[in-house]
Formats: C-alpha cells, sequence, structure tokens
C-alpha cells in the first residue's frame, strides 16, 4: 500500500503541486497513506519537479519561440505561483503572453498513446471513438493517417458499431466514454483498456462520483449535457446513484425549485428531459445531492452552483455547519489542473491593459471557449483556431461561440502605436498554433526584433 501510495504521487504531480497529489489519494482511499508519505514526498517533491513525463508528441506541434518561453517561466516560478503574464515586446507591436496555456497532460498523453498506435500497428483497421481532443489540426492529422472516427462529438454513428471486428483497434479519447458504449465494444472483442486515453483528472471526477454514491448522495453534474465528458462522467455516475445534469446556473436554480417543493415534481421530467437518470424520483433522490462537473468548465461556474445549491439545502432543512453533510457532499473542486490554471492565467492576463484579445483553439473546445468569456468581458476578443484566420492586416475571421457562427471584422489593428495584444490558447491547441498567429501579427509591422532574435534572448534568460 505504501508503493501505491508513492507511485500515485509521482503520477499526479504533474502540477508541481502537494495539495493535488494529496488530493487525489485521498480520493481513491488512501488517506492512511498521507501521513507515511510524507518523508518519501520530502526527498521525492524536488526530483518530481526537475523530471515531470515528457511526451512524445509530433513536432510539428511544438514551437520554439513558446518552449524557449515556457522553459524560463518555469525555471522562475517552479511552483506555478506567478500568473502574470509575458511580454514579447517587439517594438511597434507589444505581444502579452498569459503565463499558462496549451496542451496539458491529459491532451499530450492521448496524443502521445494515438501516434504510437498508429506506428505500433500498421496492418489494423484504428478507429477513434470519436474526435481525440477537440483540436482540428490534431483530429485531421489522425485522419491523414487512416484513423477513422465511429462517432462525431454530440455521439451521432458515422460508422456502425457492427462493421468491427475484434481485431480492430478503438481509442477512447481524452474525454472518457460511457459505460454503455465500452460494453459493446468489449462485446465485440475489442481490448478498450490497452488504448483508452482517457484524462487522469476526468477519471478523478468519476472516483468522487462513486465515493459520493457509497453514502447515498445523488449526483449533480455541473456540465454541458451534450459534450462526450460530460455524457461519460454522467454515465459512470448514473451507473452507482441517481443522477442528474445542470448546465449552467439558470438550470441549478430551476433544479432547486424541485428540491424545495416550488415546482411540482411531474414537470421536473421535462425540464431536465435527457439529463437526468433512469428511475430518477424527484420526491426522494433530491434530498442528499452532491455536486461534481465536467473539469473544463468555468470554476467560478461551478463553484456558485454548488454554493446556491448548498444553501438551498440549508433554507430548506434549516440546517446548522454540523448538519450540512446529512444533505450536501463536500465533494471539494473537480476541475482539472490544466483549467484552473489556464483560467487563472487569463485573468493575470486581463489585468494588462491591450487594445484586444486572441484566444486560439478548436470551436467546440468548452476550456477554449471559458477563456473567451472571461477575456471578451474585459476587451475586444478574437476567437480563432489557427494563423489562417487572420487574412490581413485588415481583416479577421472569428467565432463567436455564442452564435457558433464565424464572423468577418475590419480594422481591427488600431493606429495608435505600440499596439498591444493579449494571446492565450486552450489546452487542446499546439503550441505551433500560438507561434504562428504571432508570427502573422508581427508580419504587419516593422519591428525591432525577429521571432528568432526573441527565441534566443529566451533561451539565454
Amino acid at each position: 500500500m505504501y508503493d501505491l501510495g508513492c507511485v500515485m504521487y509521482d503520477v499526479f504531480m504533474i502540477r508541481e503541486s502537494f495539495e493535488l497529489a494529496t488530493s487525489i489519494i485521498r480520493d481513491m482511499n488512501l488517506l492512511s497513506l498521507i501521513d507515511l508519505q510524507k518523508s518519501y514526498i520530502t526527498h521525492r517533491k524536488s526530483y518530481i519537479c526537475d523530471a515531470m513525463k515528457t511526451f512524445n508528441v509530433p513536432i510539428i506541434y511544438r514551437s520554439p519561440l513558446v518552449t524557449a518561453i515556457k522553459n524560463n517561466r518555469k525555471q522562475q516560478d517552479k511552483m506555478k505561483k506567478d500568473f502574470t503574464p509575458t511580454l514579447l515586446d517587439f517594438g511597434t507591436i507589444q505581444i502579452y503572453l498569459a503565463r499558462h496555456f496549451g496542451f496539458c497532460y491529459g491532451v499530450e498523453n492521448a496524443i502521445e498513446i494515438s501516434f504510437r498506435t498508429i506506428e505500433e500497428n500498421p496492418e489494423k483497421r484504428i478507429f477513434l471513438l470519436s474526435e481525440m481532443i477537440h483540436n482540428p489540426q490534431v483530429n485531421a492529422e489522425l485522419q491523414s493517417r487512416g484513423v477513422k472516427f465511429l462517432q462525431d462529438t454530440y455521439g451521432k454513428e458515422l460508422i456502425s458499431f457492427n462493421e468491427l471486428t475484434a481485431d480492430d483497434i478503438v481509442i477512447i479519447p481524452a474525454f472518457g466514454t460511457t459505460l454503455e458504449i465500452e460494453k459493446k465494444l468489449n462485446e465485440i472483442g475489442i481490448r478498450t483498456e490497452k488504448y483508452n486515453t482517457t484524462c487522469p483528472f476526468v477519471e478523478k471526477v468519476w472516483n468522487r462520483s462513486e465515493q459520493i454514491a457509497k453514502k447515498n448522495y445523488t449526483v449533480v453534474v455541473h456540465g454541458k449535457p451534450k459534450h462526450e465528458e460530460t455524457r461519460a462522467t454522467f454515465s459512470h455516475a448514473a451507473h452507482n446513484t441517481p443522477t442528474v445534469v445542470v448546465n449552467d446556473m439558470r438550470e441549478a436554480i430551476e433544479l432547486s425549485k424541485f428540491i424545495t417543493g416550488e415546482n411540482p415534481s411531474s414537470a421536473f421530467y421535462e425540464s431536465f428531459k435527457n439529463q437526468y437518470s433512469e428511475g430518477f424520483d424527484v420526491s426522494k433522490d433530491l434530498e442528499r445531492i452532491g455536486v461534481v462537473n465536467q473539469t473544463t468548465m468555468l470554476a467560478s461556474d461551478t463553484q456558485a452552483i454548488a454554493d446556491f445549491l448548498k444553501q438551498t439545502m440549508v433554507q430548506k432543512y434549516n440546517l446548522v455547519e454540523a448538519d450540512i453533510e446529512n444533505h450536501f457532499a463536500d465533494t471539494r473542486d473537480t476541475l482539472c489542473y490544466a483549467t484552473n490554471d489556464n483560467q487563472s492565467a487569463a485573468m493575470g492576463l486581463l489585468e494588462t491593459k491591450a487594445d484586444f484579445a486572441i484566444v486560439i483553439g478548436g470551436y467546440n473546445s468548452s476550456n477554449t471557449s471559458h477563456l473567451v468569456e472571461l477575456c471578451e468581458e474585459k476587451l475586444p476578443t478574437y476567437f480563432i483556431n489557427s494563423e489562417e484566420k487572420i487574412l490581413s492586416s485588415n481583416e479577421i475571421l472569428h467565432f463567436n461561440f455564442h452564435t457558433k457562427q464565424e464572423l468577418l471584422t475590419t480594422n481591427y489593428l488600431p493606429s495608435q502605436k505600440p499596439i498591444k495584444v493579449l494571446i492565450t490558447s486552450g489546452a487542446s491547441c499546439p503550441d505551433a498554433l500560438v507561434e504562428g498567429v504571432i508570427r502573422k501579427l508581427t508580419g504587419f509591422f516593422s519591428i525591432d526584433k525577429s521571432v528568432e532574435e526573441m527565441i534566443e534572448e529566451f533561451r539565454k534568460l
């Protein structure tokens, strides 16, 4: 058991955080190991921080500029506590890069497994259950190498499962999958566990759900009902306990009315159609609840929903602090480290006065859309998926995630100099795309130093 605790600590020290590692050990019912680990942690922490797992990600996704910047910031801030942006001063244009952005642990792990699977199985048919991650360039590259998608992002079947054989390989994406689909594949004879790239932080949410289910709590999932990860989390939670999905605060408020009895129980099944588990009984299944979330949701939204539903329980049952757990589970935060870091870095980035912001990532990426949401509250923000969307110094084609449409904006570059631009990207966005955007923008100006000179400058720092 002691060795298991040490291994778990090594695996989950990817954020260089004792708190995160301890939290996961606690979640996996290894609480008794925490004290046993203290001496081990003392000797291992410095080693792990300097030798974290690096993944074999195709070079086309890497960026010499971003790598130099990230390495420099990592050396200056090993515990990742400084969320101020990095200034790239080109003279006529000043670019501020968020402290944290780009590929996270789960994404790099999924990419490595996927490309390694292709290389190791040249004679086999390889399928992805759905998009590997929400990034068009990565998914297109996998398809160009012969990988086929069985479903689209929303679970619509693109290739019939009846066409699969036990000799085929099916890769489970980073979002995970439902127990029903996993069972279906296993019945065909496909070994899903061998090519399962589910992010460990998604699995952490599943573990948390299972724990509170054992204490007879209903699980409330804060997430986008049609998102692959939320569908997977719903399936795993519903296997153990009554479960309902709330998309936002509006739906949380609606749910509270069924808790208090303000709304008739019969109306629940229409209000939350396709968002509750089979056999859900409103009369008893909302008496004890716990909130978990899709790992890429906006942290402040999840906290607000949890606090609101907790207060609803307090008022409904006249609870004092000592009695709250009788009706509301302490699930703590179930956002992943990258979501937390990227959102915190975006908030730090927004403290800099600038002319506009650019957020880079897949248009169906949940974590990226929340970065856009944060930025557009403060200044004009352009959501693009590559430098190709910057059509010229006068025109930019960008995505409105509210209306799901691309918009063409002209005169997006102000006339005064220097122009100040904030840039960040989602957890499924390759660093190469960020460098591409920087090169595209700087190419419109007479600049004091080249990108290559900037790379060397950061390498020497």
